[in-house]
């Protein structure tokens, strides 16, 4: 996985243009600089391709399913185009479904919604909370964090053979880890569920804007994931996979479009006629600017080829690590190893800093944006801070003195549209934090590290 620098052929390997490459913001120190977005992970900025997209479809919005009108016609043919676009560049098998939702939560949660009765929900504590929390409905067991991929697949294989083995269950796993980037053995991960009788979903949320992403190849039985992380605009997502459950189930939301037909009965009451497609789970006016918006970033994405966009990745994650390993006060966090395959996300702490500091520093200071914090997979960081946080240090001084542990970490993230001087500015940042300390003092506000006035 690893590619050298003098691999990388730069004038192939170009980022790719989004939003804000052109926006400036102020240093407190005085002066503008051009902003840094190093927070892929949480949402990444919209393709330039994407945003055209939409906007050249903008006059046309009209209603989907509904409409007679010319523009309804357009929008419903617009909607249904990109569910079978996203249906290919996810490898989709015949029968399977694509259903539109709002993010990667909201398709996860759908998937919760639609368990047989008795389902067995299996899911390792390194989960992002977005696959970790909606099985309240259903009997979860949470499988400790394993120390490498094939101790992941040991894990879950023991845990599955203890199972009743004539009841529904469903394996929950990440495809790349949204506080260390390592990539997880999905395919070795499925084999084991589909040989044991379970189904697998795969949070794609973090592996889709990276590499490419087959149901068929992976041999998954649901995929989910977010437009907002896949270079799209807010508000959109994607469950696609196996029919049954989701044809099996009342739907998630209940109203129209869900509705195929509805009558009274003679005593009052209403008999209803649910969809058996997708539409069964997209009740309401859908989101078709969102739903167009992935399509769009989808077959960007293709166009550009993840080959190229992979290799370029390598070489960003080579350039970081490399400048984080000259100092020593810096401590990358990994569960696989320094050297487990990984897309662009990276978190790490640095000895005698609070972290929401220190990542307020490189936003004031150096215009550089990232993420502080345990990025909403807190059993995962605390596993590998080695700590349980009941509070949080205030941000004008250390969290922990060396030698003691740290409280949580920070994260830099990156990607297709992340340029040579945005990776090369934030090396010089921690460096330089770490050498001289912070040019400003700050202060604590509603939780957050900013700058005093």
């Amino acid at each position: 996985m690893s590619v050298s620098t003098a691999a990388v052929d730069q004038s192939v390997c170009a980022p790719l243009p989004v939003l804000g490459g052109d926006v400036t913001v102020p240093l407190v120190t005085g002066g503008e600089v051009a902003y840094a977005a190093l927070d892929y992970a949480a949402s990444a900025p919209a393709l330039q391709r994407v945003w055209d997209d939409v906007a050249a479809y903008a006059p046309y919005y009209g209603s989907v399913h509904r409409g007679a009108g010319y523009l309804s016609q357009l929008s419903t043919e617009l909607f249904e185009n990109a569910r079978a676009a996203v249906a290919e560049f996810l490898g989709c098998r015949d029968g399977d479904q694509v259903v539109f939702t709002r993010s990667t939560t909201d398709s996860l949660n759908l998937l919760a919604a639609v368990l047989p009765a008795g389902c067995q929900v299996f899911v390792f504590e390194t989960e992002h909370h977005a696959s970790l929390l909606p099985w309240r409905n259903a009997r979860v067991t949470y499988l400790d964090a394993p120390r490498t991929p094939d101790e992941a697949v040991t894990t879950l294989e023991r845990a599955l053979a203890d199972r009743d083995p004539y009841g529904p269950a469903l394996v929950c796993v990440t495809g790349a880890s949204n506080v260390t980037g390592e990539l997880w053995p999905v395919r070795e991960l499925a084999a084991a569920a589909h040989a044991h009788g379970a189904r697998i979903v795969l949070d794609a949320a973090q592996l889709a804007p990276h590499h490419p992403v087959s149901v068929r190849d992976l041999d998954v039985d649901w995929v989910a994931f977010s437009g907002h992380k896949l270079y799209a605009p807010f508000g959109s997502g994607v469950l696609a996979g196996r029919a049954d459950w989701l044809r099996e189930a009342e739907p998630y939301l209940a109203g129209g479009g869900a509705s195929r037909k509805v009558t009274r009965r003679a005593d009052g009451g209403v008999d209803v006629e649910w969809h058996d497609s997708a539409a069964r789970h997209e009740a309401g006016s859908p989101n078709v600017i969102g739903a167009y918006a992935i399509a769009s970033a989808c077959k960007a994405l293709t166009e550009a080829g993840f080959d190229a966009l992979v290799a370029r990745e390598q070489y960003l994650i080579g350039k970081v690590r490399a400048g984080l390993a000259e100092v020593p006060e810096v401590k990358v966090l990994s569960l696989f190893g320094d050297d487990a395959p990984r897309v662009g996300v990276l978190s790490f702490v640095v000895e005698g800093w609070n972290s929401s500091h220190f990542a307020a520093a490189l936003s004031a200071e150096y215009g550089i944006g990232v993420r502080d914090g345990l990025f909403c997979a807190h059993p995962l960081v605390r596993t590998l801070l080695g700590s349980d946080p009941q509070t949080q240090g205030e941000c004008g001084a250390p969290e922990a003195a060396p030698g003691e542990k740290s409280l949580n970490a920070i994260r830099v993230s990156f990607g297709a549209g992340t340029p040579d001087e945005h990776v090369v500015r934030f090396v010089h940042a921690v460096r330089e934090l770490v050498r001289d300390g912070a040019q400003w003092n700050y202060r604590t506000e509603d939780g957050r590290c900013v700058p005093a006035v």
